[in-house]
């Protein structure tokens, strides 16, 4: 188990507080894994800086994209964008 640190948004921040927002969308640009912990700090855009607080999240799963993989056309995949849906 590994802790990982990431910034949110604020309005992110408080979604993921609240629970209403169970997932987060990531570009794929660092190792995370089941079980991982992450450690979401708040960041205000506005400011462009840490609010200073802090919310532990452990990962459940991974699911990871590669555009060339993908079941759509790049170009439907371009016009559309993709979406994540949680569910339980």
């Amino acid at each position: 188990m590994r802790k990982i640190q990431k910034k949110v948004n604020s309005e992110y921040f408080e979604a993921i507080l609240s629970g209403k927002k169970t997932y987060e969308l990531r570009l794929a640009d660092f190792d995370v894994q089941e079980g991982d912990v992450l450690i979401l700090e708040e960041w205000d855009p506005e400011s462009q800086h840490y609010t200073g607080r802090k919310i532990e999240k452990h990962v459940l799963g991974v699911d990871k994209f590669e555009i060339d993989k993908l079941f759509w056309p790049e170009e439907e995949v371009r016009e559309k964008g993709l979406q994540i849906i949680s569910f339980k």
